[in-house]
């Protein structure tokens, strides 16, 4: 049997996502033996970020700065603003060095559902964003669900009259993807989306 303590810490670790119960003990166990090699820089890198940590009242990023390095990296284009719906999507576009412009994080996306709606994101700092001048191109790249494509379609509107260029990212057969794996949304929106060979 465990110590109260250690039983909190695993119940804490396996609320984080893809731990369950047994990662999580897995995870303590593995702490607990490299105490001085995994405990004791894990527990630092933990308030480090925990005393630091703040959003970006630019694009909603998460960082320990405010702006965030994101928001001030000069090499980045800001006449290109990517529209994400999570900080997590976020990370993602911006690990794969594609997009060479600038973000911004909705916190979410509509879902009548859930009882999320317009003013609950990001979304009139976005229209403010574009209001003030020197973007070109609004990238919305939401997710490729009903929710997320609601979500694109009322910025989409909200954006009218303004002079840029608006895009969304493509849906679709992923590569290297085998037509009987996939679902019948990405099947469909692949036929909608198809272009002519040549």
């Amino acid at each position: 049997m465990a110590s109260p303590e250690i039983d909190a810490l695993t119940q804490a670790l396996s609320r984080l996502p893809g731990l369950g119960p047994r990662s999580a003990r897995r995870a303590v166990l593995h702490l607990l033996k490299k105490r001085e090699t995994a405990m004791a820089p894990l527990l630092r890198a933990l308030e480090a970020v925990n005393e630091r940590l703040s959003t970006c009242h630019i694009c909603g990023n998460v960082d320990t700065v405010d702006p965030c390095g994101v928001c001030t990296d000069s090499r980045r284009d800001a006449r290109a603003l990517c529209v994400v719906e999570d900080v997590s999507d976020l990370w993602a576009l911006d690990k794969s060095r594609l997009f060479p412009g600038r973000f911004h994080v909705l916190g979410g996306r509509l879902s009548a559902l859930d009882g999320v709606r317009p003013e609950d994101l990001a979304i009139d700092s976005l229209i403010g964003r574009v209001a003030a001048g020197g973007i070109d191109e609004v990238v919305l790249a939401m997710n490729a669900t009903l929710e997320g494509q609601t979500t694109a379609h009322y910025i989409a509107e909200r954006l009218e009259g303004y002079p840029i260029r608006l895009t969304q990212l493509a849906h679709g057969l992923p590569v290297g993807g085998e037509l009987d794996y996939l679902d019948e949304g990405t099947l469909a929106q692949a036929l909608r989306a198809r272009r002519p060979l040549g």
